[in-house]
């Protein structure tokens, strides 16, 4: 991945070692990111809705950039990482006991403090010396892991998946390894704090804090093609060498992988959530890749808003209060076999009511090939039923 005097260096973060049941007990588990692409490369015929990002602001990915990476190993129980925060004592500079937190995931004078030194221990900078070109160059990969305390390791890359930027690695000691928790990005609101925890520039063990600007930032917001991912949008400062560090609450615990920024703009930088790298690394474990079911429908959240203005547009708009529009089809999709049509509005999926593209995915998971029981309202409330059979997802699409 990037190279650096003569060397390349690949960020991995851990992931989900609390998932590796029946793994040995000298192995910690991380996952990765990949290179880095700017906006303009990235979107070369990216949608109107891009151009402001586009027009001087560059989106990077710090996939392979000149400087060191790090990322968090974890061992199969989290709650035993080598800073509690719920257990540490409050104290100011003078061994005090200052800080006013009311309640977790208040903001308390040592708050950010003790939420960085509960990950710290556990953030690890990985280098490789290979060219990271694609998935199957990445997987048996040796890698080199330095912890926060001076120890390497030599680490071999388990699994990858290009899409979200993430890989899981091994490694082994005969003494035990720092730990950190997860959490749950499920349960993250803009405004929240948040600490991000990296090696800027090479400056290891950089804290920097800010908020959650979106929970939900979606890769079409920021013009990127390809399938669809979810981000969390936050303030934090985020360098070149912060990619596939961790995004930690006040709690102490990871709940998001950075990994790009905007360029040109300050306080504009993404992660991955969580709770998708989990189930990114339960795909790994299943099925040795991420599988994502894919039904080539282009979908709408609808709101009473918007379901409010479709109707001054057309008389004929489906009576609903919630659902999912599909503005388009993809010809020769699974859903065009199974009969969908522009306009239709989701209300079921799978035989569970559905008021978002999330809902569904979730519903889906990785099943491919298995038929799925579609309740859908069309114009003048006309309800039909349509069995839809996913087939897997291409990256290209």
């Amino acid at each position: 991945m990037l190279l650096r005097c003569g060397r390349r260096a690949a960020l991995l973060l851990a992931a989900a070692a609390a998932l590796s049941r029946g793994r040995d007990p000298d192995t910690a588990v991380y996952a990765s990111v990949s290179p880095p692409q700017t906006l303009r490369q990235a979107l070369p015929t990216a949608a109107p809705a891009a151009e402001g990002l586009r027009s001087g602001a560059r989106l990077f990915s710090p996939w392979l950039l000149p400087y060191p990476y790090q990322g968090f190993p974890i061992l199969n129980t989290f709650a035993s990482a080598s800073v509690s925060p719920a257990n540490d004592r409050d104290q100011g500079s003078d061994g005090s006991s200052c800080d006013s937190r009311c309640c977790p995931g208040c903001l308390g004078r040592n708050s950010i403090a003790k939420a960085a030194s509960a990950v710290g221990p556990a953030v690890v900078n990985i280098s490789s010396m290979h060219d990271f070109q694609s998935t199957k160059a990445i997987v048996r990969r040796k890698v080199s892991v330095t912890l926060q305390d001076g120890r390497e390791f030599e680490g071999v890359v388990l699994n990858a998946d290009r899409v979200s930027d993430i890989a899981v690695v091994k490694i082994k000691s005969a003494t035990p390894l720092p730990a950190a928790r997860l959490g749950s990005s499920s349960r993250l609101q803009p405004g929240d704090w948040v600490v991000a925890v990296g090696c800027p520039l090479s400056l290891q063990n950089t804290v920097t804090a800010g908020i959650v600007s979106c929970v939900d930032r979606k890769s079409s917001d920021l013009g990127l093609g390809g399938l669809r991912r979810e981000y969390l949008q936050t303030d934090c400062a985020i360098n070149k060498g912060n990619s596939g560090g961790p995004l930690v609450n006040l709690d102490g615990e990871i709940i998001g992988v950075n990994v790009m920024k905007v360029w040109n703009a300050d306080g504009l930088s993404f992660a991955v959530p969580i709770d998708s790298v989990i189930k990114i690394v339960e795909n790994f474990k299943k099925n040795g890749r991420v599988v994502r079911p894919w039904l080539g429908l282009k979908m709408l959240d609808l709101n009473p808003m918007i379901i409010a203005q479709l109707k001054e547009k057309s008389s004929t708009f489906p009576d609903v209060r919630k659902g999912v529009l599909v503005p388009m089809v993809t010809p020769a999709s699974p859903a065009e076999q199974a009969g969908f049509r522009p306009g239709d509005v989701v209300v079921e999926f799978g035989g569970k009511p559905v008021e978002s593209i999330k809902e569904i995915i979730d519903i889906m998971g990785d099943k491919v090939g298995v038929p799925f029981k579609v309740l859908v309202k069309r114009a003048s409330n006309v309800t039909v039923t349509l069995t839809v059979i996913p087939e897997e997802a291409d990256a290209s699409r």
